[in-house]
């Protein structure tokens, strides 16, 4: 009998403070897990703001060197007014004008067309039924991105004389996301020569 009380006296289960810090370190894991789980779905949510962020830009980029290449303006109106034709500062996302450029100082409203008012630019997205052109396609009215285009020169290698035949454009999104209120950016840089 003897024997049988020894035996039964060394088998031990888990204390109550083993069990209370296993359980601190299974919730501090399962906490941990829901903090990253959280940041990708915010990370998610935000994506179609950065490529639509993106897009403007290098759009913006590209038909300044399509107006210069086709030779629609002159090397001397790349630049922000009152030498150019750009704008100086941000602007709402504006459709362009005759001249065919955004921010230059001709830009008008977007026209309404269904689902889209008169206004900022606005894009087209397929409602509930995933089906783009059909009666339930929704409206996103980009008024919560600004761009601008700022021009300048680019000193030569002596870094004192400016290069008459090269200027930096450097042209940067401001918008805001439906998750934060800090404003977030898009910039994209380029040289662009007055030769083709």
């Amino acid at each position: 009998m003897s024997q049988r009380k020894f035996q039964a006296s060394g088998q031990r289960g888990f204390t109550l403070i083993e069990t209370m810090i296993a359980i601190a370190i299974l919730s501090f894991g399962i906490i941990s897990l829901l903090a990253v789980f959280g940041t990708a779905v915010a990370v998610t949510q935000n994506a179609q703001e950065n490529l639509i962020a993106r897009q403007k830009a290098l759009q913006a980029m590209e038909s300044i060197y399509t107006a210069r290449n086709s030779q629609q303006i002159t090397f001397s109106q790349i630049a922000n007014s009152p030498a150019g034709i750009f704008t100086n500062g941000a602007t709402t996302l504006l459709a362009a004008g005759p001249d065919g450029l955004v921010n230059t100082l001709d830009d008008v409203n977007f026209a309404a067309a269904p689902p889209c008012p008169a206004g900022p630019e606005c894009l087209v997205l397929p409602g509930r039924d995933g089906i783009l052109g059909t009666a339930d396609d929704t409206a996103m009215i980009l008024s919560n991105f600004n761009r601008q285009i700022a021009i300048g020169s680019v000193l030569e290698s002596d870094g004192v004389t400016i290069d008459p035949n090269l200027k930096q454009i450097t042209v940067t999104i401001t918008y805001y996301t439906s998750q934060s209120h800090v404003p977030q950016t898009y910039t994209v840089t380029a040289l662009i020569s007055a030769f083709h």
